[in-house]
């Protein structure tokens, strides 16, 4: 299957739908697809969304996609869910959640499974997001659950990064402060109507003061929110448009293009590698040296050096 490129630069729906189908289920992805993607990419304002589930970040989205489309802006919003153990498909559906923007032909909704990959975020959301870029959306949210270091991977594709938290959060704020108190440049404490919103807010700001940033450097911000109530939503966008501004005016913006660029080059790299060096033959070599009748007898480092040899030769254990 080739991708349609001129469909997908007109913006028709189902040109967009078989890419990202091609893309997600794709093992080791055409650079030559990344290559001609890659001429219509830079417009698109990415905004990542974090947090542990039942946050209700996918409501906080609905109220996100809402506020862009009023000024007729177009949004795609890539949910990435952890994978069945099944199916390997997503189980959790935030499209869903956000289902009265499902008609809307400015707002494209996008399922995708991490496929147990670390940190939350798809193998494939990347490729994805530069397809609704070229597409000529404006804004790419990326919705991943978790909370804790292992969203990193969010925090790279993302220009901003939203950590949304409930006041009942306590032990999660406790075990992100070498995380993604790092990375977050808005914390979101969403259900905000909840006994604890205002302790929540006090604590994470505690946080932040004894960080002691680098003058010049962005001020993380905390935004109490009721997605439900719609609540704070007008400080959650103003502060989105500011710390965009932001951005731009430091050549950020620039700089993290310039970083998505390298990570796909490096995770193609990756990729392609590991797709050739896991040969038939390899794979039954591997096999024949786990073929033992004591587990004790098998020895890791030389199965390793054995099949990193260029010769086929069976391990010795």
């Amino acid at each position: 299957m080739k991708i349609d490129l001129n469909g997908i630069l007109d913006s028709k729906r189902l040109a967009i739908s078989r890419a990202l189908s091609f893309v997600e289920n794709t093992d080791n992805l055409d650079m030559a697809i990344t290559d001609a993607l890659f001429q219509h990419l830079g417009r698109a304002y990415r905004i990542g969304v974090t947090g542990p589930p039942g946050a209700g970040k996918s409501s906080l989205v609905d109220r996100i996609i809402s506020y862009w489309r009023n000024q007729d802006k177009r949004i795609a919003v890539i949910s990435v869910d952890p994978t069945s153990p099944f199916t390997g498909g997503a189980i959790l559906g935030d499209r869903v959640r956000m289902g009265r923007h499902y008609a809307d032909k400015g707002v494209f909704i996008r399922s995708m499974a991490t496929r147990g990959n670390h940190g939350g975020l798809a193998l494939r959301a990347q490729d994805a997001a530069d397809i609704f870029d070229a597409a000529g959306f404006d804004i790419i949210v990326y919705e991943t659950v978790g909370v804790g270091q292992v969203e990193l991977d969010g925090a790279k594709a993302a220009d901003t990064t939203l950590v949304v938290l409930v006041p009942e959060s306590g032990d999660d704020i406790q075990a992100m402060k070498a995380g993604l108190m790092e990375i977050a440049d808005l914390f979101i404490i969403n259900k905000s109507d909840r006994q604890g919103a205002n302790q929540a807010f006090a604590q994470i700001q505690s946080m932040l003061e004894m960080r002691h940033p680098e003058k010049g450097l962005w001020p993380p911000q905390v935004i109490k929110t009721s997605a439900l109530k719609d609540e704070g939503i007008t400080t959650l966008t103003d502060a989105l448009v500011e710390h965009r501004q932001y951005l731009n005016e430091h050549g950020i913006i620039r700089q993290n293009f310039r970083d998505r660029i390298l990570f796909k080059i490096k995770s193609h790299i990756e990729e392609n590698v590991l797709h050739t060096f896991w040969s038939e033959e390899r794979r039954k070599l591997l096999d024949q040296a786990m073929t033992t009748d004591s587990v004790k007898n098998i020895l890791p480092g030389k199965i390793v050096d054995s099949l990193l040899k260029d010769e086929a030769k069976s391990p010795q254990v």
